[in-house]
């Protein structure tokens, strides 16, 4: 789900919530040692987000935000706010070749350097996040 999140819109808060879970709290922040990425700098994208991404002349950056079902994806273009949320089921994360992790959601996808250890360790940590949250029978769906 692609959303618009630069005003304080409850409907739009709302829908994120129910898709990824409410944000963490911060004793529950200190404990994971962090739940947000460094900065991620953008190779390749969907055809809709690069339709927003070419509108300005900015160098295309995102960041990762964990939640408690699933992952946000925020990026800016122009002076709007972008975020693509990705439940853990709807998640899929491939670390290619020349340092390249690419992030999925259906039919959207986002390609991301790893050139830095802090990123492939923030990568890590979603990975272990998500295997270790995962349902574990049909009833916990």
């Amino acid at each position: 789900m692609l959303l618009n999140v630069s005003y304080n819109n409850k409907e739009v808060t709302r829908k994120i919530d129910i898709e990824v879970g409410k944000p963490f709290t911060l004793k529950e922040r200190w404990a994971m040692g962090g739940i947000g990425s460094p900065r991620l700098f953008i190779t390749e994208t969907s055809i809709e987000i690069r339709n927003l991404l070419i509108l300005d002349n900015n160098r295309d950056q995102c960041n990762i935000e964990i939640r408690p079902k699933g992952i946000v994806v925020r990026f800016r273009s122009l002076l709007e706010t972008f975020a693509l949320v990705i439940p853990f089921y709807k998640l899929t994360v491939y670390k290619g070749d020349l340092a390249i992790y690419s992030i999925y959601r259906d039919h959207y996808f986002i390609k991301v350097k790893s050139d830095t250890k802090a990123v492939q360790k923030f990568f890590k940590k979603i990975l272990d996040y998500k295997a270790d949250n995962a349902p574990t029978s049909i009833e916990d769906l």
